[in-house]
């Protein structure tokens, strides 16, 4: 038998002692191979349960399946394949007999064969909702050198497939894919895990969407599909929205239209569904842009239930009484266009005045009067779009970092909701530059005014660390206090004094990667709910857009405090994660 140079061949020893003692193990190139004696014929396989890593010499052998005794894992003998998909297919090899001697032929490590196996495993591991499956496939692939874009378009496929509706699942899975280039490589698989794992758990029992199909040879103009859009959404029927969606894609609208159809319908309503209409779109949009916008007419279709049944602020009795902001948005809205060409026109001339900081600060106020003469004169006076909705976005950030001790913990919600839906609105008008439309900068009025709902949330204000008193009782190295807030996320409650650590290590100076990298571990260490995932990257994100600014780390410090009144939980996900990892690293579980 002619055997390629780069195949080791290992020696197991005499055919007469194999079949005298049924297994033996020797060490191969890279796994440790079990060579099994039965019904007369040699099979090799990789010693390690690829379930948790039992060694499956122990195991029993039956009629051709072998059996590993510590989860009961069955494998075909002959090929390594499970039958329980929980457990994964062992590795199989080649044997040969000479002169008496037995040998088992064991190729090379190659990643092109773990990837195409890995992929496969990740689908039916989300398929079947196995996490242990996911984390070790998400552990598997990026060693591989897999592209973790790859990862997220397989999540985006079954959470598309398997869902009528955009689920929260998916928002997670592109919130943490957002964060992986930032992140560690330990982290951002944990990251990936996270995202892969809630559009797993979404998924199940859930039957094949329905598709609908675009409105087949249609020449209706884009604007006219977006009036059509737009009175669908209203009239909240979903057939005709997606109908009319669909018909856009297919007849070539690109990214930045289609962003312009669905932004317009979805801000009729202000701030629908709390903010989440808004954010899920803006999500939907980012997750194209990871994966690729052939992939639109799959993934943009489940927005379509959240933009017909959405209630919006005008449905609410907050946003109407005792004062009628849903009037007071109206009249802004009807004046926006002409502030826009006015502030186009003096930036263009050179004369654009910018006062985002003091609008930031102005955004705040307890008179929605104030708030709206303050955006009028931002933007009549040169504001881009995006820096109005980047000031919204600390303004928003402020309401978590004073967050008063005296409400409920569940009002932390309240004002993560508004915080997430500034930075949606912020992410979508960078996407559009100087030429966003009207109907998608009015959301800045929307979110100034659910930040002005948010005001009795600070009442009282909770002082920021450093204010009441100085913060020199803290430790000063940067260790050390990176240290102390992952310990004190160990405890419930402590909030207030991980925003002060969290001061602390900025007032000093110290590099800001590291503790964006704790931060984001204090997250994927738990089992984290589905904001608590949103604040962590809308807070990374909008840190970035104002730097070491003292906005930037006043809005790093609300992110801390609100990770850490989420902490800690049962962390059920990370032994999941560091089973996986240790077997990767082909650690004895079995041993501790």
């Amino acid at each position: 038998m002619a055997i390629a140079v780069d195949i080791t061949r290992v020696r197991v020893g005499s055919l007469d002692d194999l079949k005298s003692k049924g297994v033996s193990v020797v060490a191969g190139p890279y796994c440790p191979i079990a060579v099994f004696w039965h019904e007369g014929q040699i099979y090799a396989v990789d010693n390690r349960c690829p379930h948790m890593g039992f060694p499956l010499h122990k195991g029993s052998v039956q009629d051709g399946i072998l059996t590993c005794p510590w989860h009961h894992a069955r494998f075909d003998l002959s090929c390594g394949c499970t039958f329980d998909l929980w457990a994964d297919d062992v590795s199989s090899f080649p044997v040969e007999v000479c002169d008496g001697e037995v040998f088992v032929l064991v190729p090379p490590i190659d990643k092109e064969q773990i990837r195409s196996h890995w992929f496969r495993r990740l689908r039916e591991g989300m398929e079947h909702g196995l996490d242990l499956i996911i984390a070790k496939a998400v552990i598997h692939l990026l060693n591989a050198d897999a592209n973790y874009r790859d990862l997220v378009q397989v999540g985006a496929d079954l959470g598309t497939r398997y869902r009528n509706s955009w689920a929260s699942g998916m928002t997670i899975l592109t919130a943490m894919a957002n964060l992986v280039p930032i992140l560690p490589a330990d982290e951002g698989m944990r990251a990936l895990f996270h995202g892969l794992s809630r559009v797993a758990s979404d998924i199940q029992g859930q039957s094949t969407r329905r598709e609908r199909q675009p409105l087949e040879g249609s020449t209706a103009t884009f604007e006219q599909l977006k009036r059509w859009l737009r009175h669908w959404t209203l009239v909240r029927h979903r057939d005709g929205a997606e109908r009319c969606l669909l018909t856009a894609i297919a007849n070539g609208a690109n990214p930045t239209e289609i962003s312009n159809l669905l932004f317009t319908a979805a801000t009729d309503r202000p701030f629908a569904d709390g903010g989440h209409l808004v954010d899920f779109c803006n999500k939907a949009i980012e997750l194209l842009d990871l994966i690729g916008w052939e992939f639109a007419s799959q993934v943009l279709p489940t927005l379509t239930n959240q933009l017909v049944s959405s209630r919006g602020g005008e449905e609410s009795s907050a946003w109407r009484y005792p004062i009628d902001l849903i009037a007071l948005v109206r009249n802004e809205e009807a004046k926006l266009p002409e502030w826009l060409s006015e502030g186009k026109k003096r930036r263009a001339e050179g004369q654009s005045k910018m006062p985002i900081k003091q609008l930031a600060q102005n955004l705040l106020s307890d008179e929605p009067k104030e708030i709206l003469s303050a955006l009028e004169e931002a933007t009549r006076s040169g504001a881009e779009p995006k820096e109005l909705s980047k000031a919204l976005c600390y303004a928003a950030a402020m309401r978590i970092a004073r967050f008063g001790q005296s409400n409920e913990f569940g009002d932390w919600i309240t004002v993560l909701h508004t915080f997430s839906y500034c930075n949606a609105v912020h992410q979508t008008l960078k996407r559009f530059g100087n030429d966003a439309p009207a109907e998608v900068v009015r959301s800045v009025w929307h979110g100034a005014m659910a930040v002005y709902l948010d005001r009795f949330l600070n009442i009282p204000p909770e002082p920021l660390p450093g204010e009441r008193k100085p913060l020199d009782d803290l430790p000063t190295d940067g260790e050390e206090l990176r240290r102390s807030i992952l310990e004190t996320c160990d405890k419930t409650g402590q909030d207030l004094k991980v925003a002060a650590l969290t001061a602390r290590y900025l007032q000093l100076n110290h590099p800001v990667e590291p503790l964006i990298d704790i931060l984001a571990h204090c997250v994927l260490r738990e089992d984290a709910d589905f904001h608590t995932f949103q604040m962590l990257e809308a807070g990374i994100r909008q840190f970035l857009e104002w730097g070491l600014t003292d906005e930037g780390k006043q809005i790093l410090v609300a992110t801390a405090r609100y990770i850490a009144a989420h902490s800690p939980t049962q962390r059920a996900s990370e032994q999941t994660f560091k089973i996986a990892w240790r077997l990767h690293r082909g650690e004895a579980l079995y041993e501790d």
